[in-house]
């Protein structure tokens, strides 16, 4: 048996794992690479990966990095099964489908430029058709339970506290005569994150290949930023301003509602609109509440007790661009949330060109903003930034929130590590450059005396 690593070997994005025996081929995810240069090419089907020779897709979780490659197995001849759980075929659909149409639009700008230049025109990596296609191949899982993929290989899903529906595997594999347990982590979430379930650690393996995102350091406590959340939402209200929060719309848009739940709940303040300003965050929430199984014991106390938390009679979704526009209107306080998360594009930029300016506007930062993007402008203090061309004042409250991560940091994936260190497993660190990973294999050599492996993109690991 073994295992080829087709991407977040030496980088965090592109997750993928091909696992191949004498009887099967089951691939663990394919997601997209992001950030950094030259990603047109890696965001490719790597040359010794047959879409026509795999038996089975196992996926861990919903996002891009994940899940953003799957329909060039379509593309290549895949006619496999995808497996995953109810909450992530979900969320997959609607994040392939947004992927698909940035993508278009992509391409089509990109197009125009190459037709004046009299260049060959390129074509975006998939559409919706190939979408629509990828999400026929997806059976839904029971989490906790183990079924057969193919030839020799059980798979069983455990939560992992990193979004709705996140998962780690654990792989079975029987092979001439042997059996081997291989634990993939996935992404794996904190243990005080809201709304869903902490992460549920398997207790045996032979292998592990184990996440490494934030393998060099901790996030600040959630108790610490909650209190700062708290300040910052007291006194918008007190100078009735307008909140502007550019929120990735899977995940932490939900975040931010139930932290508000919370304050609205305790009767620190009275409740205020609270609009939804993105189609995909809209539906990503419906989403969420749809499975209400999947949340914490916290989540569900706070509904049973709270009208507030439960009916959301404040939430106010605006899907249409019509109902957009009238937000620059509304009265504070409110808050509205607008994608991007990183103020790239998206209906952000709208609001933040009309609140930038004024002084009573709050804009609260909850997320990573990445070098050179406008949401890093304003984390940086910028005095005035362009938007749409146009140079705008930024004499608006600018908060910075860095505790809402939804990656466990380095004490809590060696937690997250700690019964399988009894198995005494080989260890492959991935999904994270090097300097998540060396640390993090600096400490589990200390503590458990196990020398992790750092691969690159394209090794291969025997067992």
């Amino acid at each position: 048996m073994k295992i080829t690593l087709h991407g977040a070997a030496d980088d965090v994005t592109g997750s993928a794992y091909l696992i191949e025996t004498d009887r099967a081929r089951v691939l663990v995810d394919f997601g997209l690479f992001q950030g950094g240069r030259n990603i047109g090419a890696k965001n490719v089907l790597p040359a010794k990966l047959d879409p026509k020779r795999l038996d089975a897709v196992l996926v861990t979780h919903a996002h891009l990095d994940h899940t953003g490659r799957l329909p060039l197995l379509l593309k290549g001849g895949f006619s496999g099964k995808i497996h995953a759980t109810e909450a992530t075929v979900d969320l997959a659909g609607l994040i392939l489908r947004d992927s698909a149409k940035v993508q278009g639009y992509d391409a089509e700008r990109t197009n125009r430029k190459l037709r004046r230049a009299g260049q060959p025109l390129i074509a975006p990596l998939y559409d919706a058709e190939d979408v629509k296609r990828t999400m026929a191949c997806f059976r839904p899982v029971q989490s906790g339970q183990s079924f057969e993929v193919s030839g020799g290989i059980s798979a069983r899903y455990l939560g992992a506290g990193h979004m709705l529906g996140s998962s780690s595997i654990e792989v079975t594999v029987q092979e001439g005569g042997k059996k081997k347990v291989i634990v993939f982590s996935g992404d794996i979430g904190p243990s005080s994150f809201a709304l869903i379930r902490a992460a549920q650690p398997p207790k045996h393996a032979d292998l592990v290949f184990l996440e490494s995102t934030y393998g060099d350091r901790d996030h600040r406590s959630l108790q610490d930023t909650l209190a700062e959340f708290r300040q910052i939402i007291l006194h918008a209200v007190e100078r009735k301003a307008r909140i502007l929060v550019p929120a990735f719309a899977v995940g932490r848009t939900q975040q931010i509602i139930y932290h508000l739940d919370e304050l609205f709940c305790a009767g620190e303040v009275q409740p205020f609109p609270v609009y939804i300003d993105s189609p995909m965050a809209i539906e990503a929430t419906r989403i969420y509440q749809s499975h209400p199984d999947l949340f914490d014991e916290e989540t569900i106390d706070l509904q049973r007790a709270c009208d507030i938390a439960s009916r959301h009679d404040h939430v106010k979704p605006t899907p249409t661009p019509e109902e957009s526009m009238k937000l620059n209107h509304v009265p504070g306080p409110c808050l509205i949330m607008a994608g991007s998360g990183m103020c790239t594009a998206g209906r952000i930029l709208h609001h933040l060109r009309h609140g930038l300016w004024q002084p009573e506007t709050s804009v609260v930062i909850v997320g990573y903003q990445g070098e050179g993007t406008l949401g890093r402008q304003l984390v940086d203090g910028a005095k005035s930034v362009k938007i749409f061309g146009e140079t705008i004042q930024v004499k608006a409250r600018i908060h910075t929130l860095s505790g809402f991560s939804a990656h466990a940091g380095q004490t809590e994936l060696l937690q997250w590590f700690r019964l399988l260190a009894r198995s005494k497993p080989q260890v492959v660190l991935t999904h994270g450059e090097a300097r998540g990973r060396v640390p993090l294999a600096k400490l589990i050599r200390k503590k458990y005396g196990l020398q992790p492996l750092l691969p690159s993109q394209g090794d291969v690991i025997k067992l």
